[in-house]
């Protein structure tokens, strides 16, 4: 039977992609060698009795599904749903009057909750009308305060592997029922059966041994994306290799949290993890895109990733004859592509996702502002006029213009906030009517960038998750009007003060640069 080559798809951060783009994608899969399509869907897809269930937020249809499964089926890609039965149902727990009795903590279910039961079920009955397929994927991953919430209030402590393997082997047998051989995430079987913090060294594997008492229709989806150590990945997949099941191993191609596509890492990674799988003799390959913090990253932007982790994974290792089959199926340098990341690579004191928080950063309270360079403004002046070039009539051109538009837009706004407070902080009002003059043109370049932007999203999604996108820029650009309205009163001597500029800028590390994390240091969401 031939070995799994997946690539799974997110369609649950805000990005749903258009059906006919769907297609598209799935027959350019096939033409790079993978076999099998997954959906990732929380809750984005119609759910017969549950009318909340993905409610605007651009859910896939039954009608819709069926066509994508029957036109997979066509070419040769199987399409497997992907689903959420434990964790990760966040947006659904938004209707807590609907779906609240059955929330433990966070966007955990509640394990032992019959009710649980009856929508997992329902999940199931859903899906198998839709898909051709009996392999399905249940999710079970990073639910890490489970039993914490209503389910201790209940139930009391208990240990969570119980919690968890006993609920794994209620979802697996509805599974059964409806004929689907389940696969999981493995990382909360993995990490509660060796006392681990995720994918820790397994230095006992009796521990393993004692609480491996796994269903037995299970395969494990070992993940990891970020190991450039090919060691490192032989030791944990023979630590999986305890459990007695399948052993899937998913890499990814890096798009989360930011605008830019993370392509070379995702190289780096895959150099390390494929041959050490294949060594090994995984029972399959997935890689991932996902779109944490709203997708705003387009999975096409990662192409030479897919690309290169599928010639990998069938034994091609040469970069040169790789570069050359990608030309020949996409129409663009494989180094043109590649360039789509180098918004995030600006030089000088950055780290992280740049392009995000450059644009993103408040210029009056720029909790950001101690990564800006001096260098910022001409490197995007000069990139930016690099990756419209790359533009050659191709389908992808749209790419190139977004993120040369994106670009255009940090050559005026990255450096905005660090040369107002410093201006300001000395007294320079000519220097700030100057400045008043440049927030003007920010807001035009970022108006742009949002046109491209937006094309760019709906070319490829459907239009629900747009809106988000629109309060994000929407923001920033209501944000500089109202900021450049304010020094010129300032200028005009029509107010004191700017009591935010009147604060230092403090260097100080984030654990995420997420939009949320990025754009203030005040409250814009309070769980209540």
């Amino acid at each position: 039977m031939e070995k799994m080559l997946g690539f799974m798809l997110d369609c649950s951060r805000n990005a749903v992609m258009k059906p006919s783009e769907v297609k598209q994608f799935a027959a350019l899969l096939k033409k790079m060698g993978y076999n099998t399509l997954m959906l990732y869907t929380e809750d984005t897809y119609e759910l017969d009795g549950h009318e909340f269930f993905g409610h605007f937020r651009g859910r896939y249809s039954k009608e819709e599904l069926k066509e994508l499964d029957s036109y997979c089926g066509s070419i040769g890609i199987e399409l497997v749903p992907c689903i959420q039965t434990l964790a990760h149902l966040e947006n659904m727990f938004k209707w807590e009057g609907v779906y609240g009795e059955i929330n433990d903590c966070d966007n955990i279910l509640l394990c032992g909750e019959e009710k649980t039961y009856e929508l997992i079920e329902d999940m199931f009955k859903t899906v198998s009308q839709c898909f051709t397929t009996r392999k399905i994927h249940i999710g079970m991953d990073e639910a890490f305060r489970v039993g914490s919430g209503k389910y201790q209030k209940i139930h009391g402590i208990e240990d969570r592997f119980d919690i968890v393997n006993r609920h794994l082997h209620r979802v697996c047998a509805l599974a059964d029922k409806y004929g689907f051989d389940p696969m999981i995430w493995s990382d909360m079987f993995y990490s509660l059966a060796l006392g681990t913090h995720e994918y820790g060294a397994c230095d006992n594997p009796e521990k393993i041994l004692e609480k491996a008492a796994l269903p037995e229709n299970i395969s494990l989806v070992y993940w990891d994306y970020s190991n450039t150590d090919p060691q490192k990945y032989t030791e944990r997949l023979n630590a999986h290799k305890l459990f007695g099941r399948k052993i899937i191993f998913a890499g990814a191609a890096w798009s989360c949290f930011r605008l830019a596509p993370r392509n070379n890492f995702s190289l780096k990674t895959a150099a390390a993890a494929i041959p050490a799988c294949l060594e090994f003799g995984v029972d399959g390959f997935l890689f991932c895109n996902w779109g944490d913090d709203g997708s705003e990253c387009s999975v096409y932007a990662t192409l030479p990733a897919i690309f290169y982790e599928a010639q990998l994974a069938q034994g091609n290792c040469d970069l040169d004859d790789i570069k050359a089959k990608f030309k020949e199926l996409i129409g663009y340098d494989f180094d043109a592509f590649m360039a789509l990341e180098k918004p995030d690579a600006p030089g000088g004191n950055h780290s992280c996702n740049p392009s995000k928080y450059l644009l993103y950063c408040d210029t009056f309270m720029g909790i950001t502002d101690f990564r800006c360079s001096e260098g910022d403004a001409p490197f995007y002046a000069s990139l930016a006029k690099e990756l419209a070039a790359y533009k050659n009539g191709g389908k992808y051109d749209y790419l190139f213009e977004s993120y040369s538009k994106l670009c255009e837009a940090l050559e005026i706004k990255a450096p905005l906030g660090v040369k107002t407070r410093t201006a300001y902080q000395s007294s320079d009002k000519a220097e700030l009517r100057e400045l008043a003059v440049e927030y003007g043109k920010a807001i035009e370049k970022i108006e742009a960038f949002q046109l491209a932007f937006e094309n760019l999203w709906f070319t490829e999604n459907k239009p629900h998750g747009f809106d988000i996108q629109d309060i994000r820029l929407g923001g920033i650009l209501s944000r500089l009007k109202s900021c450049k309205r304010r020094l010129e009163k300032y200028v005009a001597g029509e107010i004191s003060e700017i009591p935010e500029l009147n604060e230092p800028m403090l260097n100080r590390e984030m654990s995420s640069y997420s939009w949320g994390r990025i754009a203030s240091a005040n409250a814009i969401t309070n769980r209540l």
